[in-house]
């Protein structure tokens, strides 16, 4: 009987670990997309300070409404950045932007690849112009919504377009984004750490 007793322990034991099993990124993401961006903007203003930038500014929308995540200030160059995030093992071959971003001054799209076990940031994925230009153009294919309505009909989204990977430049490191952001560093400095 105790046997028994411990056999329908080990069961429920065994159960409760594959269903509280760390879930993976697609079921985190929104975490998991907070956990990018803050280490992103902590290593970025970390290599802005290294580098000698100590104007800095950051603000954030209160509303998502205007197709950027963030808009940062260094030495009076103002960019309006949307984040993308994906693992480095993900095959995702596009990401959706907002034609809002292409009304701010200087937006750009910054697509953060990241290693899926450490969390490790870079290489990073650049779309956008030199400071204080303007956004290169978006495309003219519309996005869709991600999930299908009861008929499986996936609406599009008027007012975001696809972006595909293709377009965009590779960035090696925090200090390479800094630098399409806001330029060259004013004065020479440390090389920035990623992470």
């Amino acid at each position: 009987m105790n046997m028994e007793v411990k056999l329908d322990t080990q069961s429920t034991v065994a159960e409760n670990v594959v269903t509280h099993a760390p879930a993976g990124h697609s079921a985190e993401s929104s975490l998991r997309e907070k956990i990018i961006e803050h280490l992103f903007v902590g290593a970025l203003m970390r290599c802005l300070w290294r580098r000698g930038d100590r104007d800095i500014e950051m603000l954030r929308p209160e509303v998502d409404r205007g197709g950027y995540d963030l808009v940062l200030e260094v030495n009076g160059v103002a960019r309006h950045i949307q984040l993308k995030s994906s693992h480095r093992e993900a095959s995702t071959s596009q990401v959706n932007a907002h034609v809002n971003l292409t009304r701010k001054p200087s937006a750009c799209i910054i697509w953060i690849l990241f290693d899926p076990h450490t969390v490790e940031l870079g290489p990073f994925l650049w779309f956008g112009g030199s400071p204080r230009e303007v956004i290169v153009d978006l495309g003219d294919k519309v996005a869709r919504h991600s999930k299908g309505n009861t008929d499986g009909y996936k609406a599009e989204r008027p007012h975001h377009r696809v972006v595909r990977k293709g377009r965009f430049t590779r960035l090696e490191t925090i200090e390479d984004v800094a630098d399409v952001l806001f330029g060259p560093a004013a004065m020479p400095a440390d090389p920035c750490p990623a992470g």
